[in-house]
């Protein structure tokens, strides 16, 4: 399975409404694009928010990425956001990894998204590990 994990930080609470919009907009989306096998999303501490999607083969990741919602999202990312991050890797299982896993492998291997005004975390690289709640996270599947 092709593996996708971003974790972005919303930089103002202002944005969070047409964040949060657009991010509804996108679930239904990715729920529907053909080759998306399963995903989540984790709300986590300090406007940040991660999801996780596994799909079939890159190309269906990257079709999804280059097309209705998410374009538009990562059109206005770089502007509400002061840290962005993404990581790619194949899973050798068809289980999603965790939320532990997903946070390591950004770590290692992630790169950094474009934004307008960074912060220092940002800068430096660093992804503070996502904290778990039940009621923060919520499971995607195709429809």
């Amino acid at each position: 399975m092709f593996v996708s994990v971003t974790r972005l930080r919303v930089r103002s609470l202002r944005f969070i409404p047409s964040f949060l919009s657009l991010n509804s907009r996108c679930t239904k989306q990715v729920c529907t694009s053909p080759g998306f096998l399963r995903g989540g999303e984790l709300v986590d501490r300090g406007f940040t928010f991660w999801t996780l999607t596994g799909w079939l083969d890159e190309r269906s990741m990257k079709a999804f990425r280059g097309t209705g919602p998410h374009a538009e999202a990562m059109r206005l990312l770089p502007h509400w956001c002061n840290e962005a991050a993404i990581g790619h890797w194949i899973h050798e299982t068809d289980e999603l990894p965790d939320w532990e896993e997903a946070h390591r492998k950004l770590v290692e291997t992630g790169r950094l998204s474009r934004v307008e005004h960074p912060n220092e975390n940002h800068q430096a690289k660093r992804f503070r590990e996502p904290r778990l709640s039940r009621w923060r996270k919520s499971k995607l599947l195709p429809h």
